[in-house]
């Protein structure tokens, strides 16, 4: 039975979810520029809602990106800390497949193309289809001129619905498409994969977590002394 704790800060979204004897805790705000004053309050609230320490937790999980810089590097820096101070493995999840785990969540989608407004006229992109209760990604993910977006995807079924905030920024990408209503990635769907992933040993090590930006001119620095 796995102790997972996971964190979310890649977008305007900042959430932690606790899987916890087999029962996820989970809390999300909207909070564009908090992030750091909310996350290590909410991951205490709910480690003590649980009365779970965080040495029981098994793994820290995080949304590794792609989706705001300054945001992934938030999230990823709190899980490096609680890790290596824990002595924890790390789990990281794509934040476009968060999405379409939300979009399963709630719609019982599984088929999803999950965007996330990249800004200077790009979405990131990313689709999925549920095949045996694992997300399966058709094509690498990317950034993407929104109107190439039609070029880019596969729709592979009937029922291919939308999830993320590229869709509300450019609605007409596609036609024939669902709405999930899921905009923003929450850690209650985030968790799921992690423990998917922690069940087939898909671990990092803190001193080898890698972010996914997908623009190349943007650059990692892992904490200091690492």
């Amino acid at each position: 039975m796995s102790t997972i704790l996971a964190i979310d800060t890649s977008t305007e979204a900042c959430s932690a979810a606790l899987l916890y004897r087999n029962e996820i805790t989970h809390d999300f705000v909207i909070s564009a520029r908090d992030h750091t004053k909310q996350i290590l309050p909410m991951i205490d609230k709910l480690l003590q809602q649980s009365d779970c320490s965080l040495q029981q937790v098994d793994a820290i999980a995080f949304g590794q990106g792609p989706g705001s810089f300054t945001g992934v590097r938030i999230g990823i820096g709190v899980a490096q800390g609680l890790a290596f101070g824990a002595d924890k493995p790390m789990i990281g999840v794509s934040t476009l497949m968060t999405l379409a785990q939300g979009a399963y969540r709630t719609k019982q989608a599984s088929n999803v193309i999950a965007t996330i407004d990249a800004r200077m006229n790009e979405v990131y992109l990313g689709q999925y289809q549920l095949n045996n209760n694992q997300w399966h990604a058709i094509f690498p993910e990317c950034v993407i001129a929104p109107e190439k977006v039609v070029q880019q995807v596969k729709l592979v079924s009937q029922d291919n619905y939308s999830a993320g905030t590229g869709w509300q920024t450019y609605p007409n990408m596609l036609s024939d498409i669902k709405q999930s209503d899921i905009l923003l990635p929450h850690a209650q769907d985030l968790i799921v994969i992690a423990n998917q992933k922690w069940q087939k040993n898909e671990t990092v090590n803190v001193e080898k977590v890698e972010p996914t930006y997908l623009r190349n001119e943007v650059t990692w620095k892992k904490l200091p002394g690492r």
